[in-house]
């Protein structure tokens, strides 16, 4: 069964005309019967799923040998990297600048 547009708005929690403005830009997959917008519910579904993101595992406190700065530190491995990471000195201003 196809959803309408309030169908799916009170659904998403978002407002109709939103849904009007993506389904125009293709931002989300919708279907046109003589001019009028539906959804398919299971292309609504991946569509969502595409959002969802893989977050890393955290390491365990205990496997650190409860030291606190090792998780810290393992931590900060995790979840920088160099292209997300923290900015380096040089990026950084300078005191008194």
């Amino acid at each position: 069964m196809l959803l309408t547009i309030k169908e799916l708005a009170e659904q998403l929690r978002i407002k109709p005309s939103t849904l009007y403005a993506w389904a125009s830009q293709s931002k989300i997959p919708c279907v046109r019967i003589h001019g009028l917008i539906r959804f398919r519910p299971e292309e609504i579904e991946g569509w969502m799923m595409g959002f969802a993101k893989s977050r890393p595992a955290l390491p365990d406190y205990k496997r650190c040998g409860g030291d606190v700065d090792a998780v810290i530190a393992a931590a900060k491995r995790a979840i920088y990297n160099p292209r997300h990471g923290e900015t380096g000195p040089a990026l950084s201003p300078r005191k008194g600048e």
